[in-house]
């Protein structure tokens, strides 16, 4: 069965889902600014648009487009920018 998680108010919506590689969400975040916590190690892949990411204790930004990925490290935060709306998949390791 697959659960919809929805956070900041309904700007980033995401559907869970448990497959053969283990738990993913498939999501999309409205243009905005966000901080997200890590309970895992996140593999983040944009599917189409672009998100810029500011990893923990970095002070630079860098912006992943269509089909890139990035790895977010387990029990951490991490900043999130995007100028339009923009799906992902998310991985949990």
């Amino acid at each position: 069965m697959f659960k919809v998680n929805e956070y900041f108010n309904g700007d980033v919506v995401s559907m869970a889902l448990n497959g053969a590689e283990g738990k993913a969400t498939v999501g999309i975040m409205a243009a905005g600014e966000y901080e997200f916590g890590t309970s895992t190690v996140e593999i983040m892949t944009v599917i189409s648009g672009a998100l810029t990411i500011q990893q923990p204790g970095e002070t630079e930004w860098k912006t992943y487009k269509k089909f890139e990925s990035f790895v977010v490290a387990k029990d951490v935060k991490y900043k999130v920018k995007c100028t339009e709306d923009t799906p992902y998949l998310c991985l949990y390791k």
